[in-house]
């Protein structure tokens, strides 16, 4: 990557959701607006913008990152994951989302992507979590809405170890 100064945009060139694309960002733009305002995916949302709530987490490179804390220009010839690219091309949803709407397992939908992307990269590493590894990672996230049960329960039937909440 190339150096650049405060008032140059950079191009950043990256692989969105399988697709290559590219756009100009200032050297400083996070990662979230340039998806958001550059990139036009607002799937990715913006809570605290210092990444403690998780709204914005994406994939780079198949790992959880906070996109708040992330420079556009960070992602330069990564490939970044977004909620936009869980369900399948048709719409059918993948087995952790159909196990949230299953689960009622959000309500306003604003923390939802961040937890959905958290969970894609825990359950690609952890197949079969325990409750108490499922509840620590949640914790890395804050949801104003959902008590949490659902959010738990949801995640362990998509790894086959729960059960619906009722």
């Amino acid at each position: 990557m190339r150096r650049v100064n405060k008032d140059e945009r950079a191009r950043v060139t990256l692989t969105l959701n399988s697709r290559k694309v590219s756009g100009e960002a200032e050297p400083r733009m996070l990662l979230s607006d340039f998806l958001r305002h550059v990139l036009g995916l607002t799937g990715t949302h913006v809570g605290c913008e210092h990444g403690v709530c998780g709204c914005c987490t994406v994939l780079i490179d198949g790992t959880a990152v906070r996109s708040c804390l992330t420079l556009a220009v960070q992602a330069e010839g990564r490939a970044v994951t977004t909620v936009e690219a869980l369900a399948a091309r048709d719409g059918a949803l993948n087995p952790l989302q159909q196990a949230f709407q299953n689960n009622h397992a959000l309500q306003c939908g604003f923390c939802t992507p961040g937890i959905l992307i958290s969970f894609t990269d825990f359950l690609a590493r952890n197949p079969k979590p325990s409750e108490a590894e499922v509840v620590d990672v949640l914790s890395g996230h804050l949801c104003r809405c959902t008590g949490y049960a659902g959010i738990v329960a949801a995640v362990l039937e998509a790894a086959g170890r729960g059960h619906k909440v009722e």
